[in-house]
């Protein structure tokens, strides 16, 4: 019985519009998708529906664990705050109609209010509610403030909801500097969904951006650590693959999928 479940996020192969994203993630061989708003709403703006997306989910078998993503909600509070949340329900809104789990919530770029921003989380989190949705928290290694995996587990802390969960994933732990060993402070049921890629070693990671990021096992990052200390958790859910590369939308997008799993496997299963 394989350790993970396979996922294919969508932004591997965002110039794919989203119904061959679909079609393409599931003749790879994955069993599950993440699905970005922005391509929800091209589909929209083309015409299409969030029914034929669902539709074709369902044709292929499926999974969406999370949509991506929800923004601007952390910080500030007042008018502004307000706003956002009106386009965080919108997206919301959007990922029950594809049947989504999870909806990736970032946190801001620069200097981070931790206190507010843990309190808007709770509140997000209440939105999700009414949407079946859950809200989950993610840090970025290229953020100014919360750029660790210690620091995302900090505002889940401060949130103090049990919904909580949070987006792990090697680039931003070797991004922001943290340590793989701080996934063993989560319990398996406060991660939402591990996303899979490698770092290569030039340029330095605190100058790495995500076009940077490689296929797994092309790069330098200890995926064998990330596997096994996932596994000595308790977590056997989703590894999703993102990638963010230029090059490879060059190429067939059927055959990056396809190469992605394979790889992925290869680390994942060893």
């Amino acid at each position: 019985m394989p350790r993970f479940r396979y996922c294919l996020n969508a932004s591997t192969i965002r110039s794919t519009p989203v119904l061959q994203q679909i079609k393409t993630a599931r003749a790879a061989g994955y069993d599950a998708i993440e699905l970005w708003h922005n391509h929800l709403d091209r589909h929209l703006q083309q015409g299409g529906t969030l029914a034929e997306v669902r539709q074709a989910l369902g044709d292929h078998g499926l999974t969406v664990p999370t949509t991506i993503q929800l923004a601007g909600w952390f910080q500030p509070a007042g008018p502004e705050h307000h706003q956002a949340l009106d386009e965080v329900r919108r997206r919301l809104e959007q990922a029950a109609a594809v049947g989504a789990t999870h909806a990736i919530a970032g946190p801001p770029r620069g200097t981070a209010d931790r206190t507010l921003g843990a309190a808007h989380y709770h509140e997000l989190l209440e939105i999700g509610k009414t949407f079946g949705v859950q809200p989950a928290f993610e840090y970025l290694g290229f953020a100014a403030d919360i750029c660790r995996l210690e620091d995302a587990i900090d505002i889940v802390n401060r949130t103090q909801h049990r919904d909580a969960t949070i987006v792990i994933d090697p680039f931003h732990c070797v991004r922001g500097g943290g340590s793989i060993d701080t996934i063993r402070q989560l319990a398996p049921q406060q991660i939402a969904i591990s996303h899979f890629n490698d770092c290569p070693p030039n340029p330095p990671f605190h100058q790495q951006s995500d076009s940077d990021r490689v296929m797994p096992g092309a790069g330098v990052v200890d995926l064998d650590t990330w596997c096994r200390t996932l596994t000595d958790i308790g977590y056997n859910g989703w590894l999703s693959l993102e990638l963010f590369r230029e090059d490879l939308l060059n190429r067939n997008p059927l055959q990056v999928a396809r190469e992605g799993l394979e790889k992925l496997q290869q680390i994942a299963e060893a």
